[in-house]
């Protein structure tokens, strides 16, 4: 992706680099990934960056971004919290990734089957857990379709705190940074949600984009 054919990273829109996302993603879960000459990469990229995306997704190693959109060396610039939270040392990088290294779009990446967003349903506290579980528990609040059965044991009821929280970071990130919110306003870069299903390999994109 480095050097896709079609697309000039600096004249690349916020869309263009979702489509880039979703068709890498459709390659990744049909197991027909592009072949990348890891050598050449490393060479292009030793003394500059510019990835086309910033990333905010989750620590699960089931759940590598690069792998899982069928990306490369330099092509995304990946921030991973357990929880895919949006902490002041998250956005920071966000910001940093966008500003000045040029990203056109920020995903924040959800998961199926997400430990910490398990933990949160459970307010499960131990060490510094409980600052990921804070961050996570609003989320919680907010779900109130399920009355019963309101804890990690409950599939349905995580799959809908899970996306819940994907908006919820995707609003703190919007909330607490001028950068941000000045990039959006300035359409220089757009921010979307997105869950990534553990069990078929595909990211489902939701309806909740801002900028596009």
């Amino acid at each position: 992706m480095y050097k896709h054919p079609l697309l000039d990273r600096d004249k690349m829109t916020p869309q263009e680099a979702l489509d880039v996302l979703i068709d890498g993603n459709h390659r990744f879960a049909n197991n027909l990934t592009a072949n990348k000459d890891l050598h050449n990469l490393v060479m292009m990229t030793k003394d500059r960056q510019h990835p086309f995306v910033s990333m905010l997704s989750c620590s699960d190693s089931r759940a590598p971004v690069e792998m899982v959109f069928d990306q490369a060396l330099g092509d995304v610039f990946s921030v991973r919290l357990a929880g895919n939270i949006a902490s002041d040392k998250a956005i920071g990088s966000l910001e940093f990734g966008c500003k000045y290294l040029g990203s056109k779009l920020i995903v924040v990446l959800g998961h199926s089957n997400c430990g910490a967003v398990k933990a949160a349903c459970d307010n499960f506290k131990d060490g510094h857990i409980g600052e990921i579980t804070t961050l996570i528990k609003p989320a919680v609040r907010l779900e109130k379709s399920v009355l019963e059965q309101r804890d990690s044991s409950n599939a349905e009821f995580v799959a809908k705190v899970c996306a819940l929280s994907v908006q919820v970071q995707m609003d703190e990130i919007i909330h607490s940074s001028e950068i941000v919110q000045d990039m959006l306003a300035n359409k220089q870069i757009a921010i979307v949600g997105g869950i990534y299903d553990l069990s078929s390999g595909e990211v489902r994109f939701m309806d909740n984009a801002v900028g596009l």
